[in-house]
């Protein structure tokens, strides 16, 4: 049973708890109902209850799911005793939510050096010479008659006792621990070092499994009727993976789905339309065509991932509510929990990751280094300049390697579909975990130039560090264009069109941890060379100030001018930018 303990300004005042309890009859959040224990001390730090919310009670949002509030006065011992049961056995009943608001005080400050008289001189005043609870019970056992009175200085004396002889049982020797499942599971993980991070592990699968992998995902079942366009859309990427060996983005996040659960793993994904993919790219789960036309109230949905063997993996999607604050926390909590399983969250928009800002802060890029708690939980940010204006655009590179530090968290920005197909292989393959940021290519993920099947079959795995395949003579190079992402494309075009073989344009694909000796290795090959660093962030964003902390004498960098916006919001304007950025990179 889940139970959670808020502070009363914090349950009326955060965010968070309406997000929280939006989700708690929400398929895949669901916890069987969260028992919420409010301790209601009438004041938040410094802040009086009538400055601390407009509804009656603290405990007010509770209406929003009907769930029940019981107000207890913290003073009365046993009515809160009581009031706790009566909340632990109506959720054990009905399996919903139910608060306790336990209406009490504190009787002394925030903390030690805080003098709460400052701000509520009359409520303290009534405080210091108000009894205990202790007090206050012990007085109400002495009213009945002379034994309760004497029960209660034996218990007070006994329960001091008591603590003092548990303290000098721990001194003199260790209480046993029992590990829970997923501590255990935690056991058996290593802890990362720098040399982990200069070459992955293989991620390849065999032949026959991706050809298994590829009829499974291209059946459905006997009388379904997938949407039209989405009918379309598996024949043609059906065709490209059976005949052409090629792999789009989407074939090959679902192949590497589709080869963890063969493996025997778990895979959880959620956020908004997961299922189909904001740009109607994955189609993990079709839709019927014929019950959504006779408006049937049972959508009739087809997981495409949970069909390929009897003894496999479950492919636990879900579209989640419109929140990003509470959902990656949501996520973040079972990625610790089971670590077995690949957790990922996907971002409408990777801007959209601006909401969860706090998860990422606090929890995600920080956990382990404060607490020693390990998540291998995935983020996939859609991001790109493609004159969609400034809500729309970056995911925010910049602040991510910012975060970046004691080899906390891999970010990437990655530009082939094999090579994300081994970075999502690559979280579970490792003997550790480490969350995981991508940059998805918003253009790629229906358009991006295909990759070889043979890019993920066998003794293969994931590049750090993609060098120039297009540069047979290395010593002729005069200019190295490092980059990351989607610009790539961009920069091969003019390269192609222009037969710049003088220019070379190598790929950082993870941009942390840096493969320094893949990155050295890239150096020295075009020693001859002036490098750049090309980036289609402002220059005061994205990648730029990162590589030149990695790189001395620092690249001199060609990027949009510095701006407080992400991006420019006029579309027509977005093409000539870009196409002045691209030529720049070759002057």
């Amino acid at each position: 049973m889940p139970v959670l303990i808020h502070g009363d300004s914090a349950v009326a005042g955060q965010g968070i708890v309406y997000e929280v309890l939006q989700m708690c009859r929400l398929e895949g959040y669901e916890t069987g109902g969260t028992l919420h224990f409010v301790i209601n001390n009438q004041v938040g730090f410094t802040t009086d209850f009538d400055d601390a919310r407009s509804a009656d009670y603290c405990t007010s949002i509770a209406a929003m799911v009907k769930a029940p509030v019981i107000h207890v006065n913290g003073d009365d011992v046993e009515a809160v005793v009581y009031a706790v049961e009566l909340a632990t056995e109506y959720r054990q009943r009905f399996n919903s939510d139910v608060f306790i608001d336990m209406v009490c005080y504190r009787r002394h400050g925030h903390n030690e050096s805080d003098d709460p008289q400052y701000t509520q001189p009359d409520m303290y005043k009534l405080i210091a010479a108000h009894p205990n609870p202790r007090e206050i019970y012990s007085a109400q056992l002495a009213s009945f008659n002379e034994v309760e009175a004497a029960l209660a200085q034996k218990m007070d004396t006994e329960f001091w006792q008591l603590l003092q002889e548990r303290l000098d049982l721990v001194k003199q020797k260790e209480l046993p621990y029992i590990f829970q499942k997923p501590e255990l599971a935690w056991k058996e993980m290593a802890l990362a070092q720098a040399t982990d991070f200069e070459q992955s592990p293989i991620t390849g699968i065999s032949k026959e499994r991706v050809n298994l992998i590829v009829e499974g995902l291209s059946r459905v079942p006997a009388g379904f009727t997938p949407l039209p366009k989405v009918q379309k859309m598996l024949e043609t990427r059906r065709k490209n993976m059976a005949d052409n060996k090629s792999l789009d983005w989407a074939a090959a996040e679902l192949l590497a789905y589709a080869a963890i659960l063969l493996d025997g793993n778990n895979v959880r994904m959620s956020g908004q339309d997961v299922k189909r993919g904001t740009f109607s790219h994955r189609h993990a789960v079709l839709f019927d065509e014929t019950a959504q036309r006779t408006d049937s109230k049972e959508k009739r949905e087809y997981n495409r991932l949970n069909h390929f063997a009897e003894q496999q993996g479950r492919f636990l999607i879900y579209n989640s509510l419109l929140s990003e604050y509470a959902v990656l926390g949501f996520e973040y909590g079972y990625s610790i929990a089971s670590p077995e399983v690949l957790t990922i969250w996907e971002a409408q928009f990777g801007d959209f990751s601006n909401g969860a800002q706090i998860i990422i802060d606090q929890f995600l890029s920080s956990s382990e280094s404060k607490w020693s708690i390990g998540s291998g939980i995935g983020l996939l940010l859609p991001h790109g300049y493609e004159g969609q204006g400034p809500e729309h655009s970056s995911a925010r590179l910049e602040r991510f390697l910012q975060l970046s530090a004691e080899l906390n968290m891999c970010v990437t920005n990655i530009t082939t579909p094999a090579n994300f197909f081994h970075l999502l292989r690559r979280q579970l393959a490792w003997k550790f975990r480490k969350p995981l940021v991508v940059m998805s290519p918003k253009w790629g993920l229906r358009a991006y130039p295909e990759s070889s099947i043979f890019d993920i079959i066998e003794d293969t795995r994931f590049q750090e560090i993609i060098d120039d395949p297009h540069i047979s003579k290395p010593e002729a190079v005069k200019r190295l264009l490092l980059c990351s992402g989607k610009i790539y494309y961009d920069l091969r075009e003019y390269q192609k069109a222009n037969q710049r073989n003088d220019v070379a344009i190598v790929r950082l694909e993870q941009l942390y941890p840096i493969a320094e000796g893949q990155l050295k290795a890239i150096l020295d090959k075009y020693s001859q060379a002036s490098v750049y660093w090309a980036q289609e962030e402002p220059e005061n964003m994205g990648a730029w100030w990162h590589i030149a902390d990695y790189l001395h004498p620092a690249p001199r960098v060609i990027a949009r001018k510095r701006s407080a916006s992400p991006a420019i919001g006029y579309g027509k304007y977005h093409p000539k930018e870009q196409q002045s950025l691209v030529a720049a990179a070759f002057e």
